[in-house]
């Protein structure tokens, strides 16, 4: 095992597209039709819609920060750069927290898939065992699991396309416009947005391959911009399909799109066998992508000193192993111990929603304290990254509002409310970050580094 080792540049635009809508594309079968009992259809419809335009303007944003400092850390390194150690530091915790608990979201979910088609499947099992297999192939060389992506991406776009083309002609108007269209009025559209971003959940955490990009500067937005449309299209169809179809408005499941046909052609017919089974594929496409991001993120802020350095160390792969296999080990404890799954999509989506916020602010400051830094790719400032800005903080208001202070996270036999999840961890958090700083000074450095932060030992 390697004590230190710069990540080998092996990427192309088409890895980083299919990393990007890979780790998201499990938001297209399962989780954001939880908000169907939040808003009605149409209020989720409008929630989406709105999250749409967000992530258009998050992403080509994101696009300058990822292109001006291709660092595998990601949202933290930027911030760290424009707000400092600690800026850094809260900002990698929040991103952490998106990337550790949508895994096991989604291994819930791949095990009621797998339950749906096989229901002598124990769920329980099948999630714990998908994602200790994935975590293992990502020990793997990085090329090697992103053509696995690539594949698996390429698949559950297709499950898509096979959903629509069976669903289309089977919706009906009067399920899209009804009493139930609207559920709460404008109340109702703010307490579905965090379902609603889990369609475009993750999108972000391609940047954090970039340095594994060859050319980043020109192929970290041909990979991110070309996601987001591709993205956008699935994410207006998937909603306006299943809701089309009536399906699981009044009792939601963690596999819509097969439960939405079933209404139509029976539980047993072969083209919901079909959706379903490339579902799953879709699930292990986000389950994978998101590994490769949280890892890399975990990785990164070791390298910057955050975080023990023994979590920097790679394999002989050029994998960052503990850093790979310390926050899984949390993802599968969660993933075991938790019933069902929008608990989890909504501690995720918080983290994500914090740390979308300030990577904008780390925008607006890197603009202006480094007018010179090297941007190859730079967004209309400061319209575009201003309206991602207002509706971030418009959506962690929803978030916080409307799902962490109302739902519980159901582990190890009881329910632990979500607001003192967080208090907790973050609690935590901010302790070791002051022991941490005590003891390594060095912590407090914040030289402009770009993929070689020397790690604290």
């Amino acid at each position: 095992m390697q004590s230190s080792k710069q990540l080998a540049k092996t990427l192309k635009p088409i890895h980083l597209w299919a990393i990007t809508v890979g780790m998201v594309i499990a938001g297209q079968y399962f989780g954001w039709n939880y908000g169907f009992k939040e808003g009605g259809i149409m209020g989720l419809v409008i929630a989406s819609l709105l999250v749409t335009v967000f992530f258009t303007c998050f992403t080509l944003s994101y696009s300058e920060l990822a292109t001006s400092i291709p660092d595998a850390g990601g949202p933290s390194a930027y911030a760290r750069q424009a707000m400092g150690p600690l800026g850094g530091y809260i900002t990698g915790i929040a991103c952490l927290l998106d990337f550790v608990f949508a895994p096991p979201a989604i291994a819930v979910s791949t095990g009621a898939y797998l339950h749906f088609l096989i229901p002598a499947v124990n769920p329980m099992y099948a999630t714990i065992g998908i994602f200790i297999l994935f975590i293992v192939i990502n020990l793997q060389d990085i090329k090697g699991v992103a053509v696995i992506e690539l594949v698996a991406t390429i698949a559950a776009l297709i499950g898509l396309a096979v959903f629509y083309a069976a669903g289309i002609p089977h919706v009906e108007t009067a399920n899209l416009f009804n009493e139930s269209s609207f559920i709460g009025g404008g109340t109702g559209i703010m307490a579905a947005i965090p379902f609603a971003i889990w369609f475009f959940l993750a999108v972000e955490g391609g940047a954090m391959a970039s340095e594994e990009m060859q050319n980043p500067q020109k192929n970290i937005p041909k990979g991110l911009i070309s996601s987001i449309l591709t993205l956008a299209v699935a994410t207006i169809l998937t909603l306006v399909v299943t809701a089309g179809l009536g399906g699981g408005i009044g009792n939601p499941a963690d596999h819509p799109l097969p439960q939405a046909l079933s209404g139509v052609y029976g539980e047993g017919a072969l083209v919901v066998k079909v959706v379903a089974i490339i579902g799953l594929l879709g699930l292990v496409a986000s389950l994978n992508g998101i590994i490769i991001g949280y890892s890399r993120q975990t990785y990164a802020l070791a390298r910057a000193g955050y975080f023990p350095a023994f979590m920097t160390r790679l394999n002989g792969n050029g994998v960052p192993v503990w850093a790979l296999i310390i926050p899984g080990v949390i993802g599968i404890v969660c993933a075991a111990s938790a019933t069902y799954s929008d608990a989890l999509i909504i501690l995720s989506v918080f983290g994500a929603v914090l740390m979308y916020c300030l990577c904008m602010i780390s925008l607006f400051i890197l603009r202006r304290k480094h007018p010179h830094l090297d941007r190859p790719y730079k967004v209309s400032f400061p319209f575009v990254p201003g309206i991602a800005l207002l509706l971030g903080l418009v959506f962690l208001f929803c978030v916080i509002r409307y799902s962490v202070m109302k739902l519980s996270l159901p582990m190890f036999g009881s329910d632990i409310p979500l607001w003192a999840v967080l208090l907790v961890m973050f609690a935590v958090a901010f302790i070791y970050y002051g022991w941490r700083a005590r003891k390594h000074r060095g912590l407090l450095s914040n030289k402009l580094l770009v993929g070689e932060n020397a790690s604290v030992k």
